[in-house]
């Protein structure tokens, strides 16, 4: 039996409707922050510098700068300054070296030299307790940088 040209329309719309249904559904279930999470930093643990394999952001007088080379300052440094994080059991080996990322807090005397695995949004601190970032969360911990030589 053959289907008549406005049945196979139709036919496409529904589809159209029903994969569009589900792609919604999928975007905010990943956009949602899981409930276990908790912010890395704090009103009393405030993030005050920050260098991630050489690249570096720092808050004073109430404003971030960046290194000259990132071009996402703004949306790097609120992503930072804002992640969350739920901890988790340490994970499999990995098969690459992590990033280097020193972090300095406000009040704080030392930096602390912390591991991350921006691939799978893990953070190793240095007591070797292990956090993982949303996937909602891990875009902007990355920094854009210029392509443009020093």
């Amino acid at each position: 039996m053959a289907l008549a040209r406005k049945q196979w329309n139709n036919i496409l719309i529904a589809a159209s409707v029903f994969m569009i249904a589900v792609l919604s559904f999928m975007d905010k279930q990943t956009e949602d922050i899981p409930s276990d999470t908790s912010a890395l930093f704090d009103e009393h643990n405030k993030l005050a510098q920050l260098q991630l394999s050489g690249i570096w952001m720092s808050h004073s007088q109430g404003e971030w700068r960046c290194d000259e080379s990132v071009l996402n300052c703004h949306q790097w440094t609120q992503a930072w300054a804002n992640v969350q994080v739920s901890p988790i059991a340490p994970p499999p080996a990995l098969n690459y070296k992590p990033q280097e990322l020193l972090l300095a807090i406000e009040h704080s005397t030392e930096p602390q030299v912390w591991l991350l695995y921006s691939h799978e949004g893990l953070l190793k601190s240095p007591a070797n307790n292990w956090y993982q970032v949303p996937p909602s969360l891990r875009k902007n911990l990355d920094p854009i940088l210029s392509l443009e030589p020093k």
